[in-house]
């Protein structure tokens, strides 16, 4: 049988497992909050950014006098310790739950008080020595701690993030310099338009993908700035002079980020605008990125029977009834996480709104929706760059040949025989099946020599004099 050890609140007392660093708010958490199964725990950034936080909490008390050295130095330990990866499973809580994040606060509060009762030598639960709410909470709330912890989890996901996506940027410019003198019918609407290359076709994607990069930098650098010494609701109650200010400082020190305190406390503390505006970045590249992937299942659809002009990596079998069979199934998996992100920020939209007077206390859903987000489109982006993007090939005849047959090609003609005259032969070309080229000379439209050099599809693909 499991053993326990008591413990107590406002509420009573209750079993906590006597092996365990959190203690009984954690575990009423852990009671009340079945929720989504996506625990703390699974979010390591955001672990992280608590013990950031908690770090910089105990440093700046201890520079004001308010806490001793040796418990000071033994916070910091502990707080290193899990900034390490140590103690990570004593992060059990629901990311979903009620309370604007107290639960959360209070997880790392007692782990950190447990760790450090061990430190000195005590059983944990001995509170007296080292408390979760007198010192490892001290000169603090959930209102101000939680969200900065959140901020400074959020800072170190979106490195992650951009570098994967800075890593698939490079994998499809790579398959731009490959596929640069592949020739292919460019479309709008789904109909021909005008020759590019296959190149040009993927360069595109690598430069609309790298606009992201300083999209989302930027967004992120608006977390830099946090409430910290705010307390409950911004006017610093139980926080003494001068805190807010050093404890900026401290967490900047201690996180390498350029952390400022935010100039009013008050309006800081229950504004999610920061959250807003990066969600959108994570969307807006989420937007992008499924554009990319529904092109990439039209391009290599077929094989007989529709464009074919790429082939991805065959990854599976595609079908329980279909022999030879193979489908597009990493950009099919990397369009759902899309929409997964889509639907994120929407509840981020809505849990900002949802914010009352001095606190807003939906950030929890709010903050797991981004991270959830990040986690998602790491993922994705790994993926679709590991089994997708690095394994095209191009069906180079095929492109070649869609270009000559293509009535698209009559646009160069505009230029030499006007739209009017252009337009005659698109129709005739479409109602007889007759090619462009045909056409063109047995009309005498213009001479061969001169109708080769303007339809050359080289020709077409950049801006030049008549």
């Amino acid at each position: 049988m499991e053993n326990f050890r008591k413990e107590s609140d406002l509420l009573g007392e209750l079993n906590v497992p006597a092996d365990a660093y959190y203690g009984v708010q954690t575990q009423r958490a852990i009671d009340n909050f079945k929720i989504s199964g996506q625990l703390l725990s699974s979010y390591p950034d955001f672990i992280k950014g608590l013990a950031f936080v908690k770090k910089a909490a105990a440093k700046t008390n201890y520079e004001l006098g308010l806490l001793d050295e040796n418990l000071y130095f033994k916070i910091a330990e502990a707080c290193d310790e899990i900034v390490a990866g140590k103690y990570h499973e004593q992060f059990p809580v629901d990311m979903i739950q009620g309370g604007a994040g107290t639960s959360i606060n209070m997880n790392a509060n007692e782990v950190i008080a447990n760790i450090v009762l061990e430190k000195l030598g005590k059983n944990k639960g001995e509170y007296e020595f080292c408390s979760p709410n007198d010192h490892i909470n001290l000169s603090q709330s959930t209102n101000d701690a939680y969200p900065t912890a959140i901020k400074m989890g959020l800072l170190h996901m979106n490195i992650g993030l951009v570098e994967r996506l800075e890593k698939i940027v490079d994998a499809f410019r790579a398959k731009g310099n490959e596929f640069h003198d592949v020739i292919k019918m460019g479309r709008t609407q789904l109909q021909d338009a005008v020759p590019m290359t296959l190149g040009q076709e993927f360069e595109a994607y690598a430069a609309t993908l790298e606009e992201d990069i300083s999209k989302l930098n930027n967004n992120a650098n608006l977390f830099v700035e946090v409430n910290m010494g705010a307390t409950a609701i911004g006017t610093g109650l139980n926080a003494p002079v001068g805190y807010a200010t050093l404890c900026a400082k401290n967490l900047a020190q201690i996180t390498g980020f350029p952390v400022i305190s935010a100039p009013n406390l008050v309006e800081a503390t229950p504004d999610t605008g920061s959250y807003v505006i990066y969600s959108s970045a994570t969307k807006r590249l989420a937007v992008k990125l499924s554009k990319i992937c529904n092109d990439l299942r039209l391009l290599s659809s077929g094989p007989r029977a529709g464009l074919f002009e790429i082939n991805l990596p065959p990854m599976q079998p595609g079908s329980s009834i279909m022999p030879g069979k193979v489908n597009p199934v990493i950009p099919e998996v990397v369009n759902q996480v899309c929409f997964k992100v889509f639907g994120n920020d929407l509840t981020v939209t809505f849990a900002a709104e949802a914010g009352q007077l001095q606190l807003n206390v939906m950030e929890p859903v709010l903050s797991h929706a981004i991270m959830e987000n990040i986690n998602f489109l790491c993922n994705a982006l790994d993926t679709l760059r590991e089994k997708c993007v690095v394994g095209i090939t191009a069906n180079k005849e095929i492109c070649l040949n869609m270009v000559k047959h293509s009535i698209g090609i009559v646009t160069a003609l505009n230029p030499y025989i006007g739209y009017k005259k252009s337009t005659e032969i698109a129709k005739e070309a479409l109602e007889t099946g007759n090619s462009v080229y045909n056409l063109v000379l047995e009309k005498g439209i213009l001479s061969q020599e001169k109708l080769d050099e303007i339809l050359d599809p080289k020709n077409m693909l950049k801006p030049h004099n008549k």
